[in-house]
């Protein structure tokens, strides 16, 4: 049986707990995680600045695609 895989948090202590097997990947550095550092503001993620600038634009275009235009009523 293989070894489990360890969670690849790096700081002063590394964290030994075991990697989740389905959510412990981070989708922006594609490193394994546990449960308390599996988010990107958890492991300090080298790609969040991205993946933050990423998310600003999809909201910017979504909000700018539903936006109202007062139409202009005619005086008479």
């Amino acid at each position: 049986m293989p070894a489990k895989k360890r969670c690849q948090f790096q700081s002063e202590a590394p964290c030994n707990s075991a990697a989740l097997r389905i959510v412990g990947q981070c989708p922006h550095c594609r490193a394994e995680f546990c449960g308390a550092h599996r988010l990107p503001e958890h492991h300090n993620c080298n790609n969040l600045e991205d993946c933050r600038q990423q998310a600003f634009e999809r909201n910017k275009a979504k909000l700018e695609s539903e936006r109202t235009v007062a139409s202009k009523m005619a005086t008479a």
